[in-house]
């Protein structure tokens, strides 16, 4: 008798939790690009009580997660951060992975982030025409699919530029100012975006004499302090606008 009075109690026990949880991981309906990419994204988070932001990339974004929520705690902001980053990757290549993928499909986000490899929306145009559109373009309609929206992180250029043979006098500043360009037209090819503009706040750091405190000793990645900066444009960006 007390098995069975146990198990009836289990039951309902698991009944009366099933609407909320089922709420919490029902899908978000389709979006679609809005004229206004700033109001659509200050929408959807003034809307929701713990926004839920998804970050792909690669090791420009690996830390990143962590130290944005930890700097939404310090704001008393709830926010449910999860990320897809692997070393040395293009969105090419989590356009056809399949782990991204059902990310993105599956974990009912508010924003994704995409980050693209560190060189190429400072390319010529030739050669991001092939190498990062059609990306782009996929991945926004796969987040669109899923309810969310897409976001781009400019990233910074490197501390002594590109210097490859399309550049051979390049530095950070005008590395900088192609990323810029390059993320302006990624918005542009998919409809319309927001651009966290860490590029612009790495280049007031340099102004200021401190490289080396935002950049690791390869010219390229970033410092504890760098992701911190980083971490504090997003925040700024999404919540503070």
């Amino acid at each position: 008798m007390f098995s069975k009075i146990f198990l009836i109690g289990c039951v309902l026990a698991v009944a009366a939790c099933a609407p909320s949880f089922v709420s919490r991981i029902k899908p978000k309906k389709p979006t679609l690009p809005t004229p206004d990419p700033r109001q659509e994204l200050d929408e959807r988070l003034r809307s929701t009580r713990k926004p839920a932001i998804l970050f792909v990339g690669n090791s420009y974004s690996m830390d990143v997660p962590r130290a944005f929520r930890k700097i939404a705690a310090d704001h008393q902001q709830p926010v449910r951060v999860g990320q897809s980053t692997y070393g040395g990757w293009t969105l090419s290549q989590h356009a056809n992975h399949p782990q991204t993928l059902k990310k993105i499909r599956d974990g009912s986000w508010d924003v994704v982030v995409l980050q693209e490899y560190s060189r190429l929306p400072a390319l010529p145009l030739r050669e991001r025409e092939s190498t990062m559109f059609p990306a782009i373009l996929s991945l926004a309609k796969e987040i669109r699919a899923a309810g969310a929206i897409p976001v781009f992180y400019q990233t910074w250029g490197r501390r002594d530029g590109d210097r490859s043979a399309d550049f051979p006098d390049d530095d950070f500043f005008a590395m900088n100012e192609r990323l810029r360009l390059g993320y302006e037209a990624a918005a542009e090819k998919i409809g319309g975006a927001v651009i966290v503009p860490v590029g612009q706040a790495w280049a007031a750091e340099m102004r200021a004499g401190r490289r080396d405190v935002i950049f690791q000793q390869d010219g390229s990645h970033p410092t504890a302090e760098g992701n911190r900066l980083t971490a504090g444009v997003f925040f700024q960006t999404f919540f503070n606008p």
